[in-house]
């Protein structure tokens, strides 16, 4: 794999904006933050996406945010308004969470309806998906269901984590998704992602994008480490 640039490495990151205790003022400084790095989008609390959407117009950097967040257990006619109200105030790329407790219940027709109900919403609208799968809760067998039930509705990523659970993103657990989801399905790295090193070796796996708080400090690196 040839090395990439640092604006090809910077359009792999969701800037991630939502962990409890950010005030309005944060979340300002991340948008920022998010536009001067230009990463490919930043991943905000809900209440926030018409705030990044005017922070961040013209930038080029994308608002995505969180649906059914962070455990799945929404309705899924919650989710689809949520959806809707999301696209409505101005967010391009959804991040849903499955419905955890179906998956492990092997209520399979019912996470596929759930998941296939947002896309349908958001694709409808023009935004893009990425369904969180929370990994570090599942077992293999049920990440590679996850991966068919995707690829069949039309997902555009299917991602590993939260990043709210024990654990986040692992190599064997992204290899899965790559080698189980169709190539029409991208695959995102969530939780764990905190050096340049770990952004290679996902990347390496093919991951394009992942959800990260240590952006500044990974693409500060990545600058020095690549002599860019």
């Amino acid at each position: 794999m040839p090395t990439p640039t640092l604006a090809e490495l910077a359009k792999m990151f969701d800037h991630s904006l939502l962990q409890p205790h950010l005030t309005d003022a944060d979340l300002e400084k991340g948008c920022a933050l998010a536009a001067e790095y230009q990463v490919a989008s930043v991943c905000i609390k809900p209440y926030a996406v018409p705030l990044a959407a005017k922070l961040l117009a013209g930038t080029g950097v994308l608002v995505s945010t969180t649906i059914g967040f962070p455990h799945g257990g929404h309705l899924t006619k919650v989710k689809v308004f949520e959806s809707a109200a999301a696209i409505d105030d101005g967010a391009v790329e959804l991040d849903m969470v499955v419905n955890i407790g179906k998956v492990l219940s092997g209520d399979w027709a019912a996470v596929a309806a759930d998941v296939t109900a947002v896309l349908d919403t958001a694709h409808a609208r023009r935004a893009k998906v990425k369904v969180i799968f929370e990994n570090a809760l599942l077992k293999d067998d049920h990440k590679k269901e996850l991966c068919k039930i995707c690829g069949d509705a039309g997902a555009d990523w299917v991602k590993t984590s939260t990043g709210y659970a024990e654990s986040g993103a692992t190599i064997d657990d992204l290899k899965l998704m790559r080698t189980f989801s169709p190539p029409h399905v991208q695959v995102k790295a969530a939780g764990g992602v905190r050096s340049f090193d770990t952004l290679m070796a996902v990347r390496e796996v093919g991951v394009t994008r992942v959800g990260a708080t240590a952006t500044k400090a990974i693409l500060d690196d990545a600058k020095a480490r690549l002599g860019l």
